[in-house]
């Protein structure tokens, strides 16, 4: 494959700046679905605040790849998303976590007070937070939805057991993912699928609109390099 674009989180911040002041705004189709790729750059997604692994847009897709040591990396749409309808493909290194964040955004000083856990306030200031679609290989727990960071563990009922897994997902190949989110309701489906039917009012009200997040989960120092690509990442709005 011959890269188009690979640089650290720092790197990339400074050049998302300088492409997207020159980009022209979400368009959407006569269908209403509005790419949010072009297939060719990043132009409207910038890198999340924390964390080191790296993106690149490459042949049609947005590849992430680990950095040893480094904790959760997110590639953040410039765009904020309430209600909607998104599609994605997606493919997963064998032994790589993953996920797409949806009306995520990252945490301020208010937010730290209810975002921790037993009662305790969180103090990871900046990190990209919110409802999670889950990307892993089968067997396993894709397509339910997790709180990330948000000190609420598996928002899904099904993974709170850890003997729920499925199949549903094609380990080394390319899958579909669809995700409805209206109001406090969000479902999922893989591959033609469904997955999670979930209706959270907690998690609406302290996220009813936000970011989509493409995130390389971190991995432990010896470990990797592993990798997870998207392509054909559309969304269409809701009323």
């Amino acid at each position: 494959m011959k890269p188009s674009l690979l640089l650290p989180r720092h790197a990339l911040a400074a050049l998302s700046l300088a492409v997207l002041g020159t980009s022209a705004p979400l368009r959407a189709a006569e269908d209403g679905w509005i790419s949010l790729f072009d297939g060719k750059t990043l132009a409207g997604w910038k890198p999340s605040t924390l964390g080191e692994a790296t993106f690149e847009a490459v042949d049609g897709t947005i590849r992430g790849e680990t950095t040893e040591g480094s904790p959760n990396t997110f590639l953040v749409s410039e765009a904020e998303f309430g209600d909607f309808e998104l599609e994605f493909e997606v493919k997963v290194h064998d032994k790589l976590n993953s996920g797409v964040q949806i009306r995520s955004r990252e945490k301020t000083e208010a937010d730290l007070a209810t975002s921790g856990r037993d009662g305790k306030p969180a103090t990871d200031l900046h990190r990209f937070f919110g409802p999670q679609v889950e990307v892993m290989s089968s067997p396993g727990k894709s397509g339910y939805i997790y709180g990330e960071a948000t000190g609420l563990g598996w928002l899904s009922p099904e993974p709170q057991s850890r003997e729920h897994v499925h199949h549903h997902v094609k380990n080394g190949e390319w899958n579909h993912y669809r995700v409805i989110a209206k109001g406090p309701r969000i479902q999922t489906f893989i591959n033609g699928v469904a997955v999670a039917d979930l209706t959270h009012e907690q998690s609406y009200r302290t996220h009813p609109k936000g970011h989509i997040g493409l995130q390389v989960h971190g991995i432990k120092r010896g470990t990797g390099p592993f990798d997870v690509a998207w392509r054909n990442i559309r969304i269409r709005p809701l009323e």
